[in-house]
């Protein structure tokens, strides 16, 4: 990988979707140390429009883009489907990936595109931008801190609504080969949630249905959960909340703690209480936040590290390995929907 120190790093944005638009905000956020120089779309209208507000040059296929752009990252925004097959691509081009969740649909197209950026000597980014909201933040700290002790039970709920005009705004959507259900598309991020807070599962048992949407895919799952710690944990997952998204939140309850993060998007700390009280606690008021979006506001802050990596001055927080982490994770699950019986994990690969 080519480091940036003298100008500012440049994106190409491929998928001018509803996504995008976080991305782009982004990128805004740090104009100083970052631009945007092409973007991509199949759809004439929404590359015309990407293009006008941003100025950069609109390419009608990827090939086309990759043979003429000098950016330093690739930005894939497109359906999950087309991710591995665009970073591949892009990866034996010689650029650097950054791909929003989820990394793949399937496995091994999550290790294949590992392996293609490995072998080309480029960093490839999985966007978590969740990890980065206050509230989490403050969480995963005071996990790394221990002040929980041994942790004894954890649930995640994701209780939100996609009408089924959403599902039928685009072909895609909806699908096993492009999309993923409520597991893989809405609630990946809080599935990310179980290992970068909590530590390797040990294994995961689901079930998935699709309740009321006309979709190939589950809108509704619940999954019972085992750490290699011993603790153990419920995933309840729908998107069929009547009228509108109604929660997003993880509590834990550990040996000396007990913690809820609600609101619509893990928003808000409802709760924290620890036997031991430290400075720290007073800042739990300030990490609240109201939010009408469930994707928060981590982009801006993911991108900052991006940027300092593709500067020389950081490590990745989630590239490629441990954007597998959670892939795996939602593979376990769906294998153990699929075949009604427990999975282990690590899976067998």
């Amino acid at each position: 990988m080519t480091l940036v120190t003298d100008r500012k790093v440049r994106f190409a944005l491929v998928g001018c979707g509803r996504i995008a638009k976080n991305h782009l905000g982004a990128i805004a956020t740090h104009k100083d140390r970052c631009e945007v120089v092409d973007v991509c779309d199949v759809v004439p209208a929404a590359l015309k429009a990407a293009a006008e507000e941003t100025g950069a040059t609109p390419h009608a296929t990827l090939e086309a883009m990759l043979a003429k752009t000098n950016a330093d990252c690739i930005v894939l925004t497109t359906p999950s489907g087309l991710h591995p097959q665009q970073t591949i691509q892009a990866a034996a081009a010689g650029f650097n990936v950054m791909t929003e969740k989820p990394m793949a649909t399937r496995w091994k197209d999550g290790l294949d595109m590992v392996e293609a950026c490995d072998r080309a000597g480029v960093k490839l980014f999985v966007v978590k931008q969740n990890r980065r909201n206050a509230t989490l933040q403050l969480l995963k700290r005071a996990v790394e801190a221990r002040r929980f002790g041994r942790i004894y039970s954890v649930a995640i709920n994701v209780f939100w609504t996609r009408p089924q005009d959403y599902y039928d705004s685009a072909k895609w959507r909806g699908t096993w080969e492009f999309d993923g259900g409520a597991y893989m598309n809405q609630a990946s991020h809080y599935i990310d949630l179980l290992d970068w807070l909590i530590g390797p599962l040990e294994s995961v048992m689901a079930y998935t249905a699709t309740l009321a949407r006309d979709i190939e895919v589950e809108d509704t799952g619940v999954a019972a959960l085992r750490w290699r710690s011993g603790a153990l944990g419920t995933l309840n997952v729908t998107m069929l909340a009547y009228p509108k998204n109604y929660e997003g939140s993880i509590t834990i309850l550990g040996e000396h703690g007990t913690v809820r993060v609600g609101g619509v998007a893990v928003n808000e700390i409802q709760h924290w209480e620890f036997s031991e009280k430290l400075p720290e606690d007073d800042e739990i008021s300030k990490a609240n936040y109201a939010t009408t979006s469930v994707y928060g506001f981590g982009h801006p802050l993911y991108y900052d590290n991006v940027i300092n990596v593709l500067n020389g001055r950081a490590e990745p927080e989630t590239d490629g390995r441990e954007g597998l982490k959670s892939l795996e994770l939602l593979i376990a699950l769906y294998l153990s929907a699929r075949d009604g019986k427990r999975v282990a994990l690590p899976l067998h690969y």
